[in-house]
């Protein structure tokens, strides 16, 4: 049981990403099943590891698997996940912060991951929808401050990244303008925006492919949380769900601009949470059913506690999902990847990717 608890924890907490909103869920192709028999070309394996010890059975013979670019997000405090040998020809530092006074704050230190070769890109987010709002008012002085604030912290990196997964269905407009500026300013800088997957166009949508395109140098498709903790369980990006994702970014956005979003981490779900509100008449039941013979008073509050057992699903990614993923996307056109977030794989998928470009 205590397993169990520690396993559902773990999965549940490793993913920072928003949770997608309910009310508008993604598509997924109708009859649609993952085909794990169709064989992949022959290719090179290395030899060198990046991790010690064996690796899992049937990865033996993975290609190695070639793209022009490959991402990864690195979250503060996780320095140590970042190795240098592995071929990350961009990583996104994760994250800056907007505070509730429209501030700047919590901007990681590029100096942190200084020998890293390859391009390191600051990451800015804006996870609360009322905050946002406010700082992407044109002509206001909170937003002014901002964007003075994001380009002056962007001068140590190569680039700026900006991740707001929250925004007002009626700030899509500023949100374009708010960009804008931006792009201006930076100048010759990398310019990426991270958005949420999408499988067709969605009326009035505030993260619009077509209309974000020309303002980044590239979009970086987050292609996870198919499934995520308020749904029900499944994967976190099936491969029928994830080609359709790829389909409608490679048509929207071309290969030059799109970098295709993996997971590494899983999630699980229990078939039960009791950690909800109840009112009198659902306690009264739960002791009934639990047989609780006695309840207990702490400085007169009533209280009692028991034992039940709990079936929990996971679902996750390993070596081979993510080769097969990763083949599948780069047979569709895609020529660039990233991950969300290192020190979630095994390491010894970096001995089954390699940079192209």
């Amino acid at each position: 049981m205590a397993f169990l608890l520690c396993f559902l924890l773990l999965f549940s907490s490793c993913a920072s990403t928003p949770e997608p909103d309910v009310t508008e869920p993604m598509e997924q192709e109708e009859g649609a099943v993952e085909n794990r028999d169709t064989p992949m070309e022959e290719e090179e394996v290395v030899d060198e590891f990046f991790h010690y010890g064996d690796l899992p059975e049937g990865t033996e013979n993975l290609p190695v698997l070639g793209f022009n670019e490959i991402w990864a997000y690195l979250r503060t405090g996780r320095e140590w996940a970042l190795k240098n040998n592995y071929p990350i020809s961009d990583m996104v530092y994760f994250a800056a912060e907007i505070d509730i006074y429209g501030k700047l704050t919590d901007v990681p230190n590029r100096r942190n991951v200084g020998k890293f070769p390859g391009r390191v890109h600051l990451s800015v987010i804006s996870n609360d929808r009322a905050r946002t709002h406010f700082i992407l008012e044109p002509g206001s002085a909170l937003r002014r401050t901002l964007v003075a604030d994001l380009l002056e912290a962007s001068k140590p990196y190569d680039g700026l990244n900006i991740d707001f997964e929250y925004i007002p269905g009626r700030d899509g407009d500023n949100f374009l303008s708010f960009l804008k500026e931006l792009r201006v300013g930076l100048g010759s800088k990398l310019f990426t925006v991270a958005l949420p997957a999408r499988s067709k166009t969605i009326g009035d949508d505030v993260f619009n492919y077509e209309k974000i395109k020309p303002l980044v140098d590239r979009i970086f498709v987050m292609a996870y949380d198919e499934h995520w903790s308020g749904s029900k369980p499944g994967s976190i990006a099936s491969l029928s769900w994830g080609r359709s994702v790829a389909e409608y970014a490679l048509k929207t956005l071309g290969p030059e601009k799109l970098i295709m979003g993996l997971p590494f981490y899983g999630r699980a779900w229990g078939d039960t949470n009791p950690a909800t509100a109840y009112s009198h008449s659902q306690i009264e039941r739960v002791k009934k059913e639990n047989s609780i013979p006695e309840i207990h008073r702490e400085n007169g509050i009533p209280t009692f506690n028991y034992k039940t057992t709990i079936k929990v699903t996971a679902y996750y990614e390993d070596i081979y999902s993510l080769s097969l993923r990763s083949s599948m996307y780069r047979d569709a056109g895609v020529k660039s990847i990233g991950f969300w977030a290192l020190g979630q794989e095994d390491p010894g998928v970096w001995n089954f990717f390699k940079l192209s470009g």
